[in-house]
């Protein structure tokens, strides 16, 4: 019986934990602003987000399976706002070819979606695949020409 019992509870457990992880994956979140320094700068440079436009930085994979869906979302969407004042950019960068920008931005799963601002700055995170009202929601305000 305290078997069934334990065996139980840590399912209970499991159950939570996986409830949890699941209602946090897509959501579009504010990020900390961040002052960037010269090494994240240059590794931000180097796959192209100059700080002369908003862009939607997106890390991927080769054997990422819903990477497929977020790349669908951010042309989507770059698509839509291609027309306004200061369109979005639209980068994708392979984790594998470029671990130590990963690294610098915290990336720990894939996949995972940064929004950065006209200037360069680190605005929204999103891990998992972003629904494309909220992706939207959230980059439209950094289109509009200052």
């Amino acid at each position: 019986m305290i078997e069934i019992t334990i065996l139980a509870v840590v399912l209970l457990a499991a159950v939570a934990v996986g409830v949890v992880l699941r209602r946090r994956e897509g959501k579009v979140r504010a990020a900390d602003v961040i002052e960037t320094h010269s090494a994240r700068a240059g590794l931000l440079a180097s796959v192209g987000v100059t700080g002369t436009g908003p862009a939607v930085l997106h890390f991927s994979a080769d054997w990422c399976g819903p990477c497929a869906a977020v790349r669908r979302v951010v042309a989507d969407v770059t698509g839509q706002l291609a027309e306004s004042a200061q369109p979005p950019l639209d980068i994708e960068v392979d984790i594998d070819a470029e671990p130590v920008l990963a690294k610098e931005l915290n990336v720990l799963s894939l996949p995972t979606t940064f929004v950065f601002d006209s200037e360069g700055r680190e605005r929204f995170r999103i891990s998992g695949v972003p629904k494309v009202t909220d992706l939207r929601s959230a980059l439209e305000p950094l289109t509009i020409a200052a």
